[in-house]
């Protein structure tokens, strides 16, 4: 069948350009790509484009659509075309002067350039056509079909499609064709349409039109449905306004209009007037309250200004009445509270001296560092019992959205003030005790750096204008005591730690813990088990093993669940019928506890020659490190284990070099170090280890393997050496001579320039402690290792 041509065209020239057999005329085209077997139309306005398409229709020949690289060239050379393009028929063409030249074509195959023949009066290429090789393929046969079905999908979506032609898309045959014609009647850019032209192989060519097919299949599904909400959501929304308009005529008519919503505007004046807000923060709350009176009810708008409105008459503006501080009874509060922590008493009654001498001064924030359990959060309850204020805590650990500080801003849907206006909200009073717990685990996310919103509130000179997104005016922090805790202050931005002071609270001895248990912890235990006091009763020999076999920490949380689980399993018995009263031994924790978890092992490690006991700082609280090094034949190599970091592994080498050079003066054959391979470990090797503070102990180590002599059990050390000899000062004095005495050590060897934290010692290690000041690793070796170097003898059995 052959298609009828119409032909409009102007009077030209008799003469044509002469074309080779396998020459094609050219039509550059700047924004389209054709494709065989498809109908479609084109405009030309180029004065050599329109020549060729009038020879193209005198000498009844084909054309050749190429599109160009740069659809700005007017001009575009053999270089500015793509070399794959599609040859066409013309059916119709029409040229007016004043709707411009149209013409409308049908592919008739693809074409490939070979050689550009002519440029003027247009361009005239040798080209090869292209035909689609039969692909027999199962998964070719497969990929047909359902492309199929997304295009005859795509034309039922599609408004201005022909009429007819998904059925005959259902019933099409031809692999190649089916893929072309999908790509003509799809939205896809003209850099995968020519992908496509110029994919020869037909299963590749289906392969990539289902994937593009289906993309835009999706997005429109998507756009239908929204469209169709969207509709729906408007109607509905028309309808509710006029019957609002009807509702607000027959009120009006009846003389019922707006009282509810006169009396509801009325209870608003009278909350703001009586909440106390400063003058120009009244005003603005009046001025939101009208703009309120006059928004429909159902407007989204108006729920949101609602909410906002709540939020300012339930603010404590009133400035606070300050409550008496009484110091005496302030001490017995805390005496009460927490046992031990005798310095850190001595701090909060300065402070809350000074609140009462100067109750509008600009007093310090205080933040209790220290590791989990010892009683940071519970100091913040009583130093609000001690003043007589509400008090309100949040945590901050985890929080990385500025917004949850500083609150998000009304425009958005659910939007709220941040945690420092909520938390006063629920206190109820502008001069609550606020603390902010972990602050050290502050987070960084794409809301911003909350850390950074903090500098405002917790800075006196700025926080008396603090201003929250959501309420949008200043609201005075002044008179909140804001306190902080911490585990560490490695993680806290130093311009927040420049706004706080910092009050470190150690870990608890053993003695300690044991008067907390009888204290605190068995009372809390009783009651939260339904037990009464003479019904159990549990020894201190019993408490002293939980302390010493069950549990190992700074603070004293496990050693509660520890007594809970004691507790626990004597409320069993008194229930079963099986004892009225029980009194709990140390025998009777395995019962309950199971076997101990912990044991001394300071004398088993140091009975050997290489094995030193070294003192470490973790943020939990100080803990005990054991050096252990052994010697094996071998070319003078040093081996370090036990995930150990950089400035350890350098500690451990400074230890090496040092012994090296004090050989002659410890009489060891020098022989030894190119003879022998030495090894370091420290164990708990799950645990990364770095800082230099084991210094000491890997020199003793070495010392004590390579003299034979053993180090004494009874004696732990910490402190850095250079490689002159001199032990330098390390920090965490106070945390780990807690640890030393709670291992059950009874000498320790520290540096003698931390002298000055001897003060900061807890008096408990005191007592129980021996206190070696070192100056160089001499005194070391001189304190460290026993006196005798212990013979011997094999003995055959």
């Amino acid at each position: 069948m052959t298609e009828k041509k119409e032909m409009s065209v102007p009077e030209i020239g008799n003469d044509l350009v002469a074309i080779p057999d396998d020459g094609l005329i050219i039509l550059p085209v700047r924004n389209f790509v054709g494709f065989p077997g498809t109908v479609f139309p084109l405009a030309v306005g180029r004065p050599a484009s329109v020549t060729a398409v009038e020879q193209a229709v005198r000498g009844d020949r084909p054309i050749g659509i190429l599109l160009q690289r740069d659809p700005n060239d007017n001009t575009p050379d053999a270089e500015g075309l793509h070399k794959i393009g599609c040859a066409a028929q013309i059916l119709r063409y029409v040229a007016s002067p004043d709707s411009g030249n149209h013409l409308i074509c049908r592919g008739t195959g693809r074409f490939r350039v070979i050689e550009q023949l002519k440029t003027t009066p247009f361009p005239i290429a040798r080209v090869i056509h292209l035909s689609d090789a039969l692909d027999k393929r199962p998964e070719t046969e497969a990929r047909f079909l359902y492309l199929r079905e997304l295009v005859v999908e795509l034309l039922e979506i599609l408004p201005d499609a022909p009429v007819g032609l998904a059925e005959s898309v259902g019933q099409m045959a031809e692999p190649g064709l089916l893929a072309d014609l999908a790509a003509a009647y799809s939205d896809f850019s003209l850099a995968d349409r020519q992908d496509l032209l110029e994919t020869l192989d037909i299963g590749a060519r289906i392969e990539k039109t289902t994937k593009l097919l289906a993309r835009q299949l999706e997005v429109l599904r998507i756009t239908r449905e929204i469209g169709e909400q969207t509709r729906e959501a408007f109607d509905e929304r028309h309808r509710k306004a006029v019957l609002r308009e009807q509702l607000q005529t027959i009120r009006k008519e009846l003389g019922e209009n707006g009282n509810g919503v006169d009396q509801e505007v009325a209870e608003l004046t009278k909350a703001i007037s009586d909440a106390g807000m400063p003058e120009d923060i009244r005003n603005y709350a009046l001025k939101e309250l009208g703009r309120y009176e006059r928004m429909p009810d159902a407007s989204g708008e108006a729920g949101m200004l609602r909410t906002w409105l709540d939020w300012m008459v339930e603010l404590p503006w009133q400035p606070p009445k300050e409550a008496e501080i009484d110091l005496g009874e302030a001490r017995r509060i805390l005496d009460a509270d927490h046992y031990g922590l005798e310095k850190i008493k001595i701090r909060i009654i300065e402070y809350l001296a000074v609140r009462r001498l100067a109750p509008s001064g600009k007093a310090p924030i205080l933040c209790f560092v220290g590791p989990p359990g010892v009683g940071k959060t519970s100091l913040g309850q009583s130093i609000a019992r001690a003043m007589g204020r509400a008090f309100a805590r949040f945590s901050l650990g985890g929080v990385h959205n500025e917004a949850e500080i500083r609150g998000h801003r009304r425009t958005y849907i659910g939007a709220m003030p941040g945690t420092v206006i909520q938390s006063i909200r629920r206190a109820g009073a502008r001069n609550c005790v606020l603390m902010l717990d972990e602050i050290d685990k502050l987070g960084r996310g794409i809301g911003g750096d909350p850390s950074s919103a903090l500098l405002e509130v917790l800075d006196p000179a700025q926080n008396a204008a603090f201003r929250d997104n959501y309420l949008g005016v200043d609201f005075d922090l002044s008179h909140v005591v804001f306190l902080t805790t911490a585990n560490m202050l490695d993680t806290i931005p130093a311009p927040l730690l420049d706004r706080m002071e910092i009050i470190s609270l150690p870990g608890y001895l053993e003695d300690e813990k044991l008067e907390i248990a009888k204290r605190h912890l068995l009372k809390s235990q009783l009651e939260a088990t339904g037990l009464k006091p003479d019904q159990v009763t549990v020894e201190d020999d019993a408490l002293r093993i939980i302390i010493r076999s069950y549990t190992r920490e700074a603070g004293v949380r496990s050693l509660e669940r520890k007594i809970g689980a004691v507790l626990r399993n004597a409320a069993v018995d008194i229930v079963e019928g099986k004892a009225k009263t029980i009194h709990v031994t140390a025998d009777d924790l395995k019962d309950s506890l199971g076997a101990p978890r912990y044991e001394n092992e300071v004398a088993m490690r140091t009975s050997l020659p290489g094995v030193a006991t070294g003192l470490a700082w973790t943020s939990v609280g100080g803990d005990i490190l054991f050096i252990e090094a052994s010697r094996t034949p071998g070319k003078g190599t040093l081996q370090l284990t036990g995930q150990l970091g950089d400035v350890m592994r350098e500690s451990a080498q400074a230890a090496l070099t040092l012994i090296k050079a004090r050989a002659d003066s410890l009489s060891i054959d020098p022989k030894v170090f190119e003879t022998s391979d030495i090894h370091i470990h420290v164990p708990a090797g799950a645990t990364p280890k770095d800082g230099p503070s084991a210094g000491t102990a890997m020199f003793a180590a070495l010392a004590s393997l390579l003299l034979g002599r053993k180090l004494r059990s009874d004696t732990a050390m910490t402190g850095e050496i250079s490689l002159r000899g001199q032990v330098l000062p390390v920090g965490g004095i106070r945390e780990k001579v807690v640890a030393a005495a709670t291992a059950g050590l009874r000498r320790i060897l520290l540096p003698a320039r931390n002298r000055h934290d001897f003060d900061e010692i807890p008096e408990a290690a005191r007592t129980v402690l021996e206190f070696i000041w070192l100056e160089t690793v001499d005194d070391v070796l001189e304190h460290g290792l026993e006196k005798e170097a212990r013979k011997t003898s094999r003995k055959s059995a």
